[in-house]
């Protein structure tokens, strides 16, 4: 082939090439459109959701599995009613022996272990209970009733209600009388509502944490193996609901206990503290 006839063939090959560049706008053709991500409902506890917590997973587990997570934040024990009805599709929640039985019962399935921290007992500055210093919950419980401080109870049937309800019941008394108020609201409005009332209240330590700077309280007792807490990941059952989305369901449950989810909750921190220890096994 002579040097002519080559430079002919490449001028138009050269020629064809932008011409169809010059048709497609000079880029590649686009990529197929991303499916619609699709919706999982979460009941979880306003204890998680406070603490700021579902900020560090959610984004994450959608994104890996085309997710829009919606959350229900609810006190653990409407968030188990959520379940039983079929209004959700998978539970975060912290009260274990109650979410054995209704595994056991049939209402949810794959329940795991996820992560745990503790309760802490928070009061005013002046601690005029006199409890600062102690290590044993039922006592402090007992010094609160018997100077009849204000305690404010959350009193939503949560997973931290369950455990103040335990430990009142561990002191043989009945919180009641005016200086005890049951206000039927999540966590962060408790802790609110404790610092304007300069009362006492049970908190997880995740949602103290996250909301210390803003209230006038303190905490007067940590550390008692009573105080532990514990949360799990569960199912609803898909034979009582078909509805439900059980394979989206799984998912999460198997991000959570995974490496991956377990690594975000171990670097979940606040203020300098970390708020949940993983403990899938």
């Amino acid at each position: 082939m002579t040097l002519r006839k080559s430079v002919v063939l490449f001028a138009a090959a050269v020629f064809l090439t932008a011409a169809f560049l010059g048709g497609c706008g000079g880029q590649a053709p686009p990529a197929p459109a991303k499916p619609e991500a699709k919706e999982l409902k979460l009941a979880t506890t306003t204890s998680t959701y406070d603490s700021g917590l579902l900020d560090a997973l959610l984004p994450v587990f959608g994104e890996k599995h085309n997710y829009e997570v919606s959350v229900i934040s609810v006190g653990t024990g409407a968030a188990f009613e959520t379940g039983k009805r079929g209004d959700c599709d998978v539970l975060l929640v912290h009260a274990k022996e109650q979410e054995l039985a209704l595994v056991a019962e049939g209402h949810f399935v794959d329940r795991h272990d996820v992560m745990y921290n503790d309760f802490v007992l928070a009061g005013p500055p002046g601690d005029p209970a006199n409890i600062a210093g102690g290590r044993d919950v039922k006592e402090a419980f007992g010094k609160i009733a018997a100077a009849q401080s204000v305690f404010v109870s959350r009193g939503d049937d949560s997973g931290t209600h369950k455990a103040e309800l335990k430990i009142w019941k561990g002191t043989g008394l009945e919180p009641a009388g005016g200086w005890y108020h049951s206000v039927g609201q999540g966590m962060g409005d408790t802790l609110r509502m404790a610092g304007e009332l300069k009362g006492y209240t049970l908190a997880d330590r995740g949602t103290w944490v996250s909301l210390k700077e803003e209230l006038d309280l303190k905490v007067v007792l940590e550390g008692d193996p009573a105080l532990f807490n514990q949360y799990g990941v569960m199912a609803v059952n898909p034979a009582n609901h078909p509805h439900v989305d059980y394979e989206g369901a799984k998912k999460f449950v198997d991000f959570l206990v995974s490496d991956e989810g377990q690594e975000l909750i171990a670097g979940f921190v606040k203020h300098g503290e970390q708020l949940f220890v993983p403990n899938a096994s």
